[in-house]
């Protein structure tokens, strides 16, 4: 092969979708394709000749839509297959070289040679960008629906409980008692802080009760001494084949130096293969102190990791932390109340925020607020509901869940108030809308009510979503401020990537990627009146609406489900390592695919922000 023929060979080989084609097939390539030069100025794509595919070998080119905006720039190595495939009316339109470009061209029917011999390289050519979003969510999330890989779980996670005790002083009858009292089916014996001994329901009726031995014997004399343990990492299968081997239902788990954990049991193998979530919320509702909730919620981390290896969505995820969020919030509710006092005046705990809109990952923080009944009295009835703001709001955070840092919480003062103090906040926010609302309105334009009397709420959601359509100042206030989070996408397609020291060189999927999608949905609820609090229940209300068209919410909402996906997997990794979870991925931990599909999803995000920018006048921030 001549160098010239070999060079274009190989430029075609180390791009997609032409990377995914045999070796002899690339051989062919060259064969197949003509040169073309455009001077600057120049339309695109060239008149005249076959239907051709185009690829910018140097130079760049403008693509605009049937209205004449801007749709797209394409860069060296970027095609354009609009004479071999349908384009939708919506993005069909001219363009032009904005520099001098050089062009390979390839007929459309040697396009459908290769379409029609390679599913991977055809693939590219009949999914739209749809489609092709589509796919990427495939790739990421998996195909596998099944349950979670329960036998294959370390015990560390299996654990819901901290281990329940008693001394080797103790009498039967007080180890009975304490049995009845946890609602366990055994207690593991302890002698200064270590395991020597382990007494079952079936040893209180075998070694007690048939053999008549007194209760107010202790219980070191029935029980069952060093026990047979197993480590915390071992897994469950590795558990079940051991208490199979031994005959035994109950296994201490214990550390390697000789620390208690807690017990895992036959009971345990039913919890692990029902909904471990939903036992987890349970043994949440369950507790009886902040120090349980926080043992129990230790194990979130890891779930959340579980739930992504499971090929989890990330809509399930969120659906799943945001679940136990709720619950965790309503159990510190409770006990507040337990050690308070019952409230003075009705009042209705709010979430805002990603625990909101069921959005939720383990590293969030809180954003939550009280509603009260007008009947409330500062002096009163404040210092109970500050009591009660502190208790839940540090409980929270014992949790896992970080204070907000913008203070937007209930035992911030301004946001524990009367009903109709909270009309008046938003009626400002509305109607003279400034940076500060602007701040807020990504926390209390997504409130929801998770305890107390929801009423309350209700009132308050109406009067706000009366106000908000129509009021196009406020609307287009919140449109600039939605455009402050751009897709990191760069002139040419290419990612534009952190440089503070920190973040080098990373792309930050949740500020420039899914929160700008969140913002976007948000101004289509506010802008139509509608209630539902979601992302992509918002987008999916627009689209019933007719304020969005229904291709546009389908793409928006697989861009958000593949990015929030990324950001997901992700973290589980750095869960899996110990590290801190966090939202900024280097494009080299992504595949060449992934990177290509991530491209299509900011380029979705950035045609709509494009759209509400022109519909309200606001100019596109960078």
């Amino acid at each position: 092969m001549e160098v010239e023929l070999e060079e274009i060979r190989d430029f075609f080989a180390r791009r997609p979708p032409f990377e995914a084609l045999p070796a002899e097939w690339l051989d062919r390539l060259p064969e197949w394709v003509e040169i073309r030069y455009l001077r600057r100025g120049s339309p695109f794509p060239p008149e005249g000749g076959e239907p051709r595919l185009f690829v910018v070998r140097t130079g760049a080119v403008a693509l605009f839509d049937r209205h004449g905006h801007l749709s797209e720039k394409l860069g060296e190595g970027d095609l354009y297959a609009g004479q071999c495939v349908d384009l939708a009316v919506e993005r069909a339109g001219g363009g032009e070289a904005i520099e001098d470009v050089l062009l390979y061209e390839i007929p459309c029917q040697r396009i459908r040679w290769l379409r029609e011999r390679s599913e991977a390289f055809g693939r590219h050519f009949t999914a739209d960008l749809r489609e092709r979003l589509k796919q990427a969510l495939g790739l990421v999330q998996g195909s596998d629906e099944g349950a979670l890989p329960y036998l294959w779980v370390a015990l560390r996670e299996v654990l819901h409980r901290p281990p329940v005790s008693v001394d080797t002083g103790a009498s039967i009858q007080e180890a009975a008692r304490r049995m009845t009292t946890e609602r366990v089916s055994s207690v593991l014996v302890v002698h200064g802080g270590r395991l020597v001994g382990l007494v079952t329901d079936s040893d209180l009726r075998r070694r007690c009760v048939a053999e008549g031995v007194p209760v107010d014997r202790p219980v070191r004399e029935i029980m069952t001494p060093e026990p047979h343990t197993i480590g915390p990492e071992a897994t469950l299968m590795e558990a079940l084949a051991l208490m199979t081997r031994l005959r035994v239902h109950h296994l201490p788990v214990v550390e390697e130096d000789g620390r208690l954990l807690g017990m895992f049991s036959t009971s345990d193998v039913a919890r692990m293969q029902s909904a471990h979530p939903a036992y987890l919320v349970s043994d949440i509702a369950k507790a009886r102190d902040v120090a349980e909730l926080a043992w129990i919620c230790e194990r979130l981390p890891r779930l959340q990791a579980q739930l992504v290896a499971a090929s989890a969505s990330a809509r399930q995820v969120g659906e799943v932390i945001s679940c136990i969020t709720d619950a965790l919030t309503v159990r510190l509710l409770a006990l507040a109340e337990q050690a308070l006092g019952p409230a003075p005046v009705e009042y209705v705990w709010v979430v805002g925020g990603s625990q909101s809109r069921r959005e939720q990952s383990v590293h969030s923080d809180q954003d939550n607020a009280l509603i009260l009944a007008d009947a409330y009295e500062a002096s009163a009835h404040g210092a109970y509901f500050e009591a009660l703001a502190r208790r839940v709001s540090d409980g929270l955070q014992a949790c896992g869940f970080p204070y907000c840092p913008g203070d937007a919480m209930a035992t911030n003062p301004q946001w524990r108030q009367p009903l109709s103090v909270w009309r008046d906040y938003f009626r400002r926010w509305i109607e003279t809308p400034e940076p500060k609302a602007l701040m807020l309105s990504c926390i209390f334009f997504d409130l929801r009510p998770v305890h107390g009397t929801t009423a309350l709420f209700e009132a308050l959601q109406q009067d706000v979503l009366a106000r908000s359509p129509g009021n196009s100042i406020f609307l287009a206030h919140m449109v600039a401020n939605a455009l402050t989070h751009r897709p990191p996408l760069g002139f040419f397609r290419h990612f534009v990537l952190i440089h503070d020291g920190e973040h080098d060189d990373t792309l930050d999927l949740k500020h420039r990627g899914t929160v700008p999608v969140v913002d976007m949905a948000r101004i289509y609820a506010l802008a139509h009146g509608l209630p539902v609090v979601g992302t992509v229940e918002r987008l999916r209300a627009a689209a019933e609406r007719g304020a969005l068209s229904r291709e546009m919410a389908e793409n928006l909402e697989d861009a958000f489900e593949f990015i929030a996906n990324l950001r997901l997997r992700h973290q589980a990794a750095q869960i899996r390592r110990g590290v801190p979870p966090d939202n900024y991925v280097r494009p080299a931990e992504l595949s060449e695919l992934e990177r290509r599909h991530l491209k299509d999803a900011f380029a979705v995000i950035q045609t709509l922000q494009e759209t509400l920018a022109r519909r309200y006048q606001v100019h596109a921030l960078t």
